[in-house]
C-alpha cells in the first residue's frame, strides 16, 4: 500500500506546474518572436472574420475530437473493452498530457503504462498495450510518408516558398529511419522470436556504459514476451480493427490546419492539390519533431510550422496560424491533464 501511494504521489511530483507552465512560455516566446521579425503591415487585411471564420474554427476543434475519440476506440480494443468510455477517455487525456509536458523525443510512454495500469489492468498487459499502441503509431508514418512522398511530390513536401529545404528532408528522413528501425524491432520482438530479441537486447547491455539500465531491460523483454503471446493470438480483423483507428485518428489531427486555412482564407483559397501538399508536409513535420528537446515540440513546432506552410499564405501570416494550430492541437491538453490528473491520482489514492 505505502509504495502504491508513493508512486502515486511521484505522478504528481513529475508534472509540477513549471512543467505546465513551461512549454507556453516557450511556444508563445518563439511565436511572438517570430510575428515581430516577419509581421507585414495589412496582411490580415484579406482575412473576413465572420461566421464562416468562426465555423472553420470549430470544425478544426472536431478534428481533434475526432482524434482523440479515434484513440479511445483503439485503447478499447486493445484491452479487449475492459476499458470503459470514460476509463478510455481519462487515460488518453493524460496519456497527451504527459506527451504534452515532455520533450517530443522522450514522450509520455513510460508514464502512460502507469496510467493504465491504474485503470485496472495488470502491468505486464498495460506495457503490452502501449507498446502496440506506439507500434501501430509508428506503423502509420512508415507507410503512409513514402506514399505521400511518391503521390505529391518530393519537391512540393520538402520545397520551401524560396524553394530550398534547408535540410529539412535530411532531418525527416533520417527521423524516418528511426521510425523503420523501431517497427523492425518491435515486428521481430511481437511477431517472430521474442525470446531471442531479450536475450539480444541483454547482450547489448552487457556494455559497461549501459549495464546500470539492464535490469529494467530484463523487466522490458519480459514484457514483450508477454505481450507476444497474447497479440499474436489476435484474429487479422482485431489488427484491421485497432490500425483503422489508428489511422482515422492521425488523418484527423493533420486536417487541422486544413480547416483552420479555410477559416481564415476562405474554402476556395487552396485547390484539392494544395490540400493534400499541406497534409504531406505535416506528416514531415511531425516527424522532424522527434528532434526537438523542448516539452512537446514547443518553439521548434511552430518554427518548422511557419518555415514550411508559408508558402501557402498570405506574407507574415504564417505565424498567426501556427499559433492557432497550437491553441486547438496542443494548449488544450496542457490545461484538461492540469485539470484531470490531481483529480485522478486522489480516486486513484482513495480506491486504494
Amino acid at each position: 500500500m505505502e509504495s502504491s501511494t508513493e508512486n502515486n504521489a511521484s505522478v504528481l511530483d513529475g508534472f509540477k506546474s513549471w512543467k505546465i507552465v513551461l512549454p507556453i512560455i516557450i511556444g508563445l516566446s518563439v511565436t511572438a518572436w517570430l510575428f515581430m521579425r516577419e509581421y507585414v503591415p495589412g496582411t490580415f487585411s484579406n482575412v473576413e472574420f465572420g461566421f464562416w471564420t468562426l465555423f472553420w474554427f470549430v470544425i478544426s476543434f472536431g478534428m481533434m475530437a475526432m482524434r482523440d475519440l479515434g484513440y479511445m476506440v483503439r485503447i478499447r480494443i486493445l484491452s479487449d473493452y475492459d476499458f470503459s468510455w470514460r476509463q478510455a477517455f481519462r487515460v488518453i487525456m493524460l496519456w497527451e498530457f504527459a506527451s504534452a509536458v515532455t520533450p517530443s523525443a522522450v514522450g509520455g510512454t513510460s508514464v502512460a503504462i502507469f496510467f493504465v495500469n491504474r485503470e485496472g489492468i495488470n502491468v505486464g498487459r498495460s506495457t503490452g498495450i502501449v507498446m502496440v499502441t506506439s507500434f501501430l503509431d509508428e506503423l502509420f508514418f512508415a507507410l503512409v510518408f513514402p506514399v505521400a512522398v511518391i503521390l505529391i511530390g518530393y519537391e512540393n513536401i520538402f520545397g520551401l516558398s524560396d524553394g530550398v529545404t534547408v535540410g529539412f528532408d535530411y532531418i525527416a528522413w533520417t527521423g524516418y529511419g528511426v521510425k523503420v528501425a523501431y517497427i523492425l524491432l518491435l515486428s521481430y520482438g511481437f511477431f517472430i522470436n521474442p525470446y531471442g530479441l531479450k536475450k539480444l537486447m541483454l547482450l547489448i547491455f552487457k556494455l559497461p556504459v549501459l549495464r546500470r539500465w539492464r535490469g529494467k531491460i530484463d523487466k522490458v523483454g519480459n514484457d514483450m514476451i508477454q505481450t507476444s503471446e497474447y497479440f499474436r493470438a489476435w484474429p487479422f480483423r482485431k489488427w484491421l480493427k485497432a490500425f483503422g483507428a489508428t489511422c482515422a485518428s492521425w488523418i484527423a489531427r493533420y486536417w487541422v490546419v486544413n480547416t483552420l486555412i479555410i477559416a481564415f482564407l476562405g474554402i476556395r483559397y487552396l485547390g484539392l492539390q494544395d490540400h493534400f501538399t499541406v497534409f504531406g508536409k505535416q506528416l514531415a513535420m511531425w516527424i522532424m519533431m522527434l528532434v526537438s528537446p523542448t516539452p512537446g515540440g514547443s518553439g521548434f513546432a511552430e518554427w518548422v510550422f511557419k518555415e514550411f506552410l508559408a508558402g501557402f499564405l498570405p506574407m507574415g501570416m504564417g505565424v498567426a496560424l501556427a499559433l492557432c494550430w497550437r491553441l486547438v492541437s496542443y494548449y488544450p491538453y496542457l490545461i484538461v491533464g492540469a485539470f484531470i490528473l490531481p483529480r485522478w491520482v486522489r480516486r486513484i489514492m482513495k480506491r486504494q
